[in-house]
């Protein structure tokens, strides 16, 4: 009944949300323009970075509400989804099929070293960096033109590519789950709508997930 009333009720004031990369041109832009619509009211600041700067800027009051990668632990925390790391190949390009293997990294990265080259390490794939990049997109882009085959949000493949599964000789690179912090300084109707709208828009990869 909170979570309907919130979707229903006009509100107002400032509401800050840090995003991940990987949902600004897919599962976020629709949720945030449809909140902005049915609260007009309403200061939405959508802020797209990686998950350690959008939990700094959590501690720092920067934001509201961050919306973070995150591997499994004990702390109790609010998931939204699980949406598996997976490489990528483009279809017509065919990348994965060279030896070695051209692969696109991000710059610096633990990340990338703890676990995308970890699972070609695993699996023996000699491999090569073919494009370095900072974002998700220029991922999606190197794999989408041949460039290279590229570690991706399961839920992110870009038309004409596709996963590649242990039939190819490939594993999964993590199992992220996607989580929603909150700013321990405070709250208000208004981000906790924003809350409830983050979550419903998760709900049907969370949905997915269950039924696979």
């Amino acid at each position: 009944e909170t979570a309907t009333a919130l979707r229903e009720k006009p509100l107002s004031g400032p509401v800050r949300v840090g995003i991940p990369d990987e949902y600004v041109q897919s599962i976020l832009p629709a949720a945030l323009a449809s909140f902005s619509q049915r609260h007009p009211e309403t200061q939405v600041t959508a802020r797209c970075d990686f998950s350690v700067p959008q939990l700094a800027a959590l501690r720092d009051d920067k934001i509201d509400l961050a919306v973070v990668y995150e591997g499994y632990s004990e702390e109790e925390v609010e998931v939204l989804a699980v949406d598996p790391t997976v490489w990528v190949t483009s279809i017509a390009h065919a990348q994965h099929l060279r030896r070695p293997l051209p692969i696109s990294i991000y710059f610096s990265s633990d990340w990338c070293r703890d676990y995308a080259l970890h699972s070609l390490d695993q699996i023996g794939i000699d491999y090569y960096p073919a494009f370095e990049c900072d974002t998700s997109g220029g991922m999606r882009s190197a794999v989408v033109n041949g460039i290279a085959v590229a570690p991706i949000a399961r839920s992110s493949i870009p038309p004409g590519c596709r996963e590649l599964t242990d039939d190819d000789g490939f594993m999964t690179v993590d199992n992220a789950r996607v989580v929603l912090h909150r700013n321990p300084a405070g709250t208000s109707s208004a981000i906790e709508a924003m809350a409830v709208t983050l979550r419903d828009a998760f709900c049907p990869l969370a949905d997915k997930r269950a039924g696979f």
